[in-house]
């Protein structure tokens, strides 16, 4: 996320780095190398003048404490402007109405469907039952995607396939809504071009028909400038609510998306990381520029945490590691939450030194998949008794994974280093604090 942008602003701090002082040439070079990143990272012009400029006053007028560097001063400056430049503060989503209806909009391709059912499982979550609609009469698969993601979720899908009046179809789901007690309606609508005057007034028209709760406009990442002058666009006939950032997790470099907030003047609400359903967040600007300046991000890598690991199996698994009981099975489980929260490089990157470290390392997904094998090789025996693992096991483990012997006797020393860091961890009551702090 955000990666050539972080890679580039480190480079720039290098000017004050070692530097005993703040100076005007010193300042005048660093901010030269930050309006060149953000450019370079398709940051609007103006808009980087703009934030460089601010930067360069704010960094001139400061005297240095002896206990902070020239360079740690000039980080958290950046780090406050980029908070500003991306809104300041999160904004939450209304779920006002009776039911809340929620209009989601954007060009083709931008990940609208993706992302609707991303939503649709967040309320859900919430407690509101959810009620996806499929108003993309154009695309052939649309109603099928959305049925697709519905299933995933659990979360019911209204269409009309033999319908292509979108207003007409958007009724009959709220009806539908009230009459089964759906507290949420979200309307998945075509992709549509800004120029196309046929379909923004059909979305228009929608909209006004509706007079939804949430109105948001869904922007790929990758899209470059062209994000900026389409969120206009749409602005501009639909008065939109706020700005959804999907497929950060692409090599982009993402940088016209810090410009919709500053151009459109309306929020970013969330951002989307991913296909997994779980793969996005509620947008906070402040995190967001500490992870853009490899500050790490640990509140919101908490909260996935929260998400996925519940208060029944953390103390299930805080009652084994007290009694040394816990195996292979567990730690299979453990990995299935853990790939819930998302791209392994993005969770590692939420630790506060660890993304400028990873930055060329290619972490995926299937980086685990021999550990999965491997485990899954073994008997349910072998599994709850690692300790019975002798060298005839290891070499039926290491044929039945399609692994080695060394990548088994690794796997094991691994594990049980760390079985005995839990057990010591418990021993100084660090399990009852991870069970409160994961409450």
């Amino acid at each position: 996320m955000f990666d050539n942008l972080s890679v580039k602003l480190d480079r720039a701090f290098k000017n004050v780095k070692g530097q005993g002082r703040i100076t005007e040439l010193n300042v005048a070079a660093t901010v030269k190398d930050i309006r060149r990143a953000l450019i370079d990272a398709d940051v609007n012009y103006k808009v980087a003048k703009d934030v460089t400029d601010s930067i360069r006053l704010k960094a001139m007028g400061q005297d240095v404490l002896i206990s902070v560097s020239p360079g740690q001063l000039l980080t958290k400056i950046v780090a406050d402007e980029l908070t500003v430049l991306m809104g300041k503060e999160s904004v939450p989503i209304n779920l006002g109405g009776n039911p809340n209806i929620i209009l989601i909009s954007g060009l083709q391709g931008s990940g609208k469907t993706t992302f609707s059912g991303k939503l649709a499982q967040y309320i859900n979550k919430k407690g509101h039952s959810v009620l996806l609609v499929a108003c993309d009469v154009y695309r052939p698969a649309a109603i099928d995607q959305l049925k697709v993601l519905g299933d995933q979720i659990d979360v019911e899908v209204f269409s009309e396939r033999e319908n292509k009046n979108v207003i007409s179809i958007a009724n009959n789901a709220i009806k539908y809504s009230k009459a089964h007690g759906k507290k949420s309606v979200i309307i998945d609508t075509a992709g549509r071009l800004a120029v196309d005057e046929q379909m923004m007034a059909e979305i228009s028209g929608l909209k006004k028909e509706l007079k939804p709760a949430e109105t948001l406009f869904v922007v790929d990442a990758m899209t470059g400038q062209d994000a900026v002058h389409t969120a206009q666009a749409f602005n501009n006939r639909l008065d939109f609510d706020g700005v959804v950032l999907t497929k950060l997790d692409g090599d982009t470099r993402g940088g016209a998306a810090l410009s919709v907030r500053r151009q459109v003047e309306k929020p970013i609400k969330f951002i989307s990381t991913g296909e997994n359903m779980d793969a996005m967040d509620l947008f906070y600007p402040d995190r967001m520029a500490k992870r853009i300046l490899g500050m790490g991000d640990v509140l919101t890598l908490v909260e996935r945490a929260q998400q996925n690991f519940d208060e029944k199996e953390t103390q299930r698994i805080n009652k084994k590691i007290k009694k040394n009981q816990f195996g292979f099975d567990d730690f299979l489980i453990q990995m299935e939450h853990i790939k819930k929260m998302g791209s392994f490089k993005d969770i590692v990157g939420m630790i506060p030194g660890i993304g400028k470290a990873i930055k060329d390392v290619d972490i995926d997904n299937n980086s685990l998949k021999p550990v999965e094998a491997i485990i899954k090789s073994m008997t349910p025996k072998e599994r709850s008794n690692p300790e019975l693992l002798n060298g005839s096991r290891k070499i039926r483990i290491a044929k039945g994974s399609g692994t080695t012997v060394t990548e088994v006797n690794q796997l094991l020393k691994q594990f049980n280093q760390m079985r005995k860091m839990m057990k010591n961890m418990n021993k100084l009551g660090g399990a009852k604090l991870l069970s409160n702090f994961m409450k």
